[in-house]
């Protein structure tokens, strides 16, 4: 039994090297851009993002025109800002489905996958501020017997 029990400088002389981990490659096709697909309610925004001077393309046409609330736009902003990156990218998506505010989320959200493909370090800052998570709240279905999804018909006694 004695010679079974081994030391722990026996066991750390045994055990392998671990290797580090590789830095993940930037995801950029030949025209210099990285894409990403976001996602919020049932829109859906295909962007594409590449080094300028900070202008944004939102289904051809300007983002204060898209997104004429400046909430919306402050909504596009934010991964850019807390990555540091504000007017350093020319960003130019697609979006269909959902309304105004799920369609800002869906760019959002496409935004920083894509900033994330270009540059990997920004992975750290952008998950940490919670914009590479995909909001997952859609609409609920409505239900058979139901007014809608959850409200019940008006009750009447007679």
């Amino acid at each position: 039994m004695a010679e079974e029990s081994k030391t722990l400088e026996d066991l750390r002389d045994a055990m392998e090297p671990v290797e580090a981990a590789a830095p993940a490659e930037p995801k950029i096709d030949e025209h210099g851009r990285a894409y990403a697909t976001g996602k919020r309610k049932d829109a859906v925004a295909r962007v594409w993002i590449k080094p300028g001077a900070g202008k944004v393309t939102v289904n051809g046409r300007d983002q204060e025109v898209y997104f004429a609330r400046p909430v919306l736009r402050m909504v596009l902003n934010q991964p850019l800002e807390a990555a540091g990156r504000l007017n350093q990218y020319d960003i130019v998506c697609t979006v269909k489905g959902g309304g105004l505010s799920g369609q800002a989320g869906a760019v959002r959200h496409g935004i920083s996958k894509a900033l994330t493909y270009f540059e990997p370090e920004l992975r750290g800052v952008l998950k940490a501020g919670g914009f590479l998570t995909r909001d997952s709240r859609t609409v609920e279905r409505k239900k058979y017997g139901r007014a809608k999804a959850r409200r019940s018909f008006q009750f009447s006694k007679r």
